[in-house]
């Protein structure tokens, strides 16, 4: 049975926007993984480690995974908690 999980991916150290936090990735576990003897690279024979689908909402996301007999794992994004401040407390010691 195909194994996924449904998560909002993480920004990088370099992203500062909020532009692509509104989307759900579905992403299959991959198996089988083994190194190429070659060329020394991560190898598989499953190719539903390459599928990456994206949904607007969640819900959708699962929908399409209890549809399709998928078993998946949501994983909730982290709430950001923001410090309000001034400038100005960047210098007084409180």
């Amino acid at each position: 049975m195909k194994k996924a999980k449904i998560y909002i991916p993480s920004k990088t150290a370099t992203q500062s926007g909020l532009g692509k936090e509104d989307k759900w990735i579905l992403e299959f576990e991959s198996k089988d993984t083994s190194i190429n003897p070659l060329m020394g690279w991560e190898s598989s024979i499953d190719t539903l480690g390459e599928v990456r689908l994206e949904f607007t909402t969640k819900e959708k996301a699962i929908e399409y995974a209890k549809k399709n007999n998928i078993n998946f794992k949501v994983i909730e994004p982290n709430k950001k908690k923001f410090v309000i401040k001034s400038y100005s407390d960047n210098f007084t010691n409180n």
